[in-house]
Order: structure tokens, then sequence, then C-alpha cells
């Protein structure tokens, strides 16, 4: 099992120093969280998963592309993910250029997790379609897709059009960065399977996210797609231990997205601590 952790709920002061210890512990990847803008009026948005957002409308936001390729300078192995930026809110130019920057400076370690977002204000305050994002995501994806293998792009379709473009450089990792979708409606795993290299949970238990990778199963059958070109990642931010791990690979998880810390001020050591009961290692090498 590959375990990735999250900074979702640490302070942003952090976040470098966290990724810099998960690095050296030999965990596999590290999340970080993405919203372009929050808004006053953000609870009238319903959460998946909760009544109500999770952070407040005052919490502190970067922009975690950046913010990724300043962690890359000080790691090693690490993946380095987002979780999940959306990729509709942009023109796809300013999302295909911010990842292949990324994994530029990674030398191959970027993940782009993608989600369609759930928050319809954010959508307004940029004024764009809250109701169209699922195409628009989907259609910014196979452009980004394009530009980052393509010699020339020439693209006409719904919310983009352009012709001729030249996209250099190409990014490290071939053919491209993974990207990997979220959500748990019916058409995110739909998207997943169609466009993606992945598909990554919301927050959740063995039995709540279990008919969501059935789900995903099915539509792998049904879109003739074989599970060695596609990679299952969850989130289980309380697990009840390192046996339930085996639960998790018995449903065909490849990774598990991890919280181990319960407040900023203890997170580190609270890493290790989990990276000793779980048996994570440092890469061999």
């Amino acid at each position: 099992m590959r375990f990735g952790v999250t900074v979702g709920l640490l302070h942003p002061a952090v976040w470098r120093d966290f990724a810099i210890e998960a690095d050296k512990l030999g965990f596999e990847s590290v999340w970080v969280p993405e919203h372009l803008v929050f808004t006053e009026d953000m609870a009238r948005s319903q959460y998946p998963g909760g009544e109500k957002p999770p952070v407040l409308p005052e919490a502190q936001l970067f922009d975690a592309p950046a913010m990724l390729c300043a962690i890359a300078q000080e790691t090693r192995n690490i993946k380095l993910a987002t979780y999940v930026y959306l990729f509709g809110l942009r023109h796809p130019f300013i999302g295909a250029r911010a990842f292949s920057t990324l994994d530029a400076v990674s030398d191959g370690r970027a993940i782009v997790g993608v989600g369609s977002g759930w928050m319809e204000s954010e959508w307004d305050a940029v004024q764009l379609d809250f109701a169209s994002r699922g195409r628009r995501l989907d259609e910014a994806i196979t452009v980004a897709k394009r530009l980052w293998t393509e010699r020339v792009v020439t693209h006409h379709g719904e919310f983009y059009d352009f012709s001729g473009v030249y996209f250099e450089p190409k990014p490290v990792c071939e053919p491209h960065p993974p990207v990997i979708a979220g959500g748990t409606s019916k058409a995110a795993l739909r998207r997943a399977v169609r466009l993606c290299e992945g598909w990554v949970g919301m927050p959740g238990t063995l039995e709540t996210v279990k008919p969501q990778l059935d789900l995903l199963e099915e539509i792998l059958r049904a879109e003739g797609r074989g599970r060695d070109t596609f990679e299952v990642t969850v989130s289980a931010f309380d697990m009840a231990g390192p046996e339930e791990v085996r639960e998790w690979e018995a449903l065909g998880a490849d990774r598990v997205v991890v919280r181990p810390y319960t407040r900023t001020s203890t997170a580190i050591e609270e890493l290790r601590q989990f990276a000793r009961e779980y048996g994570v290692t440092p890469a061999a090498g």
C-alpha cells in the first residue's frame, strides 16, 4: 500500500516542514488542498459529506502548484499532489502551465488531482456558470493533455477555442503527469475512468466508500479499461489500526491518503508515530 498524507487542517506555515518530514519517513505523496477564493456566503453551498464546509471563509488560501514547487525544492522522493485543483475555474493554459512547471521543478513528481468543485459562490465570484462546471472540467482536462503531449494544438470546443498554440517545455513525466479526478457522483467516477489515470475519494470509511468503489469497478468494466492503467486512491482519516490497510487493499485501493494528526503543534511527531505503527519506511537508495 502506498501512503499519502494531506496537509489539510494544518496551519500553512508548517506545510513545508511537514512535507519534508513525510519525505524522510517514506510517505509516497503529500496532498495540498486548493480553492481559488472563499466567499462570505459559502455556507449556502452544500458541502458533500457534511452539513457545512470544514473551513471558515477567512481561511488562508495559497496557490497549490506554487506551494508544491516550494516543497519540491526541499524534498527528494515524495510525490506532490493537489487535493483537488479546480481546473475548470481557470483557462487550461493556466492550469497546464502550473502543473508542467511543478513537474519540471520536481523532476516528474507532480500528481494533478482535479475536481469540479462544490461551492457555487466560488464560481459566481469568477463569473462562470456553476451548472456547467463538469463539462468545463472535462474539456479543460482534454485540452491540458493535448498541450502536454502535442507539438502544436488547435482546439474548437464548447468553452475553449484557439488555433496553432505551442506549449513548451513538455512535462518531465511521460506522457504527462497523472491526472486523478475526485468526486463521489457517478459523473465524477465516469470522468475519472474516461479521461484520467485514476480516482481519489473524499474522506470516508470502509463502509461509506465501498459503494463508490463498486460503482467504479462497474464503470471500468463497461468502458473496457483494465486496472493496470488506473489507480484508486482512498482517503481514510480515521483508520482503526494497521489491520485496516489490508481491508482497503481487498476493496481495490492502491493508495490511502491519511491525516495522522490532531493539531498543528503536534503534527510532525504524530506523523512519525503513524509511520512507526503502520510500517512506513524510506525508499531504498
